[in-house]
């Protein structure tokens, strides 16, 4: 009967298992669905903050006038920003993400290279391997525009002060619940568009363009930054939900094996003792 004893307390570790899951599961689905919802308010926007910034940067090239968000220079000291979780249990998530800035490393030397990374597990796993500048673990606690703002704005200082020459965002982008994609974005300096359906209008400006630049250009930089830890945030959910039900339908799985095999050793051993008893009998018979 010990063994029996053994397998009720497998079957109650699994049931508290399936249970923790599922309830992971769930608190999941609702953030998700909150920050899918963020995501397709803020698409409008930044698509016509995208346009704008393509306009403004063609037309600063014709009319010459300085652009210090796109500065043409080798980029000799390089910031990458990996953007991670503070939580686990979301499968192959931030091992992808680990995995790809560690290959984006490899193409610099450690001495042109720093790593500023947003996110609890990011913070982790570079801290003991390379040069970490600062970092931002916190942000995905309370996700918002203003908290976001303070980082875009300390990346955005970084660049202007010319500390670094280049900024790139390594996170993942937003596709479904079930698909990420690992995404490695130019966050500094900005491309400079060279379309030519921008080039065939003819733009007025008021008041300025270099005023626009001043303005715009760091706020829809702002905006990107933002919708970046709303990608990551909503893959992250998503990863976790699809982790949660895969354990939580393996929980039910295995519980089902050991009730099967509970039942079939408890048969034998209610047959044992049948036995025995029919056996004894007999013999006090005979």
């Amino acid at each position: 009967m010990a063994n029996l004893k053994e397998i009720r307390t497998r079957i109650n570790s699994v049931s508290s298992t399936m249970q923790i899951t599922s309830a992971m599961k769930m608190v999941s689905a609702a953030k998700f669905k909150k920050a899918q919802n963020a995501i397709a308010q803020i698409k409008p926007y930044t698509a016509k903050l995208d346009e704008l910034v393509k306009i403004i940067s063609f037309t600063q090239i014709n009319e010459e006038v300085e652009n210090p968000f796109n500065l043409n220079t080798q980029a000799k000291n390089l910031l990458i920003v990996p953007i991670s979780s503070n939580r686990g249990l979301c499968g192959a998530f931030n091992n992808n993400i680990f995995k790809r800035t560690e290959k984006e490393l490899l193409k610099y030397s450690k001495n042109d290279v720093k790593v500023f990374p947003v996110g609890k597990k990011s913070y982790e796993y570079f801290n003991s391997r390379y040069e970490i500048l600062q970092y931002n673990y916190a942000i995905f606690d309370n996700l918002n525009f203003t908290n976001s703002k303070n980082i875009s704005s300390e990346l955005l200082n970084l660049f202007l002060t010319k500390k670094f020459d280049a900024i790139k965002l390594i996170y993942n982008e937003f596709k479904n619940a079930a698909t990420q994609n690992i995404k490695v974005e130019n966050f500094l300096p900005i491309k400079i568009e060279t379309e030519k359906n921008i080039e065939s209008k003819n733009y007025i400006f008021e008041p300025t363009i270099e005023n626009l630049i001043k303005n715009i250009i760091p706020n829809a930089l702002k905006i990107q930054f933002y919708k970046s830890l709303l990608d990551s945030f909503a893959s992250e959910h998503g990863a976790r939900m699809t982790a949660m039900h895969k354990a939580t339908d393996n929980a039910k799985q295995l519980k089902d094996e050991l009730k099967l095999n509970y039942n079939r050793k408890r048969q034998a051993a209610i047959t044992n003792e049948i036995l025995e008893i029919v056996g004894g009998a007999e013999a006090l018979k005979s």
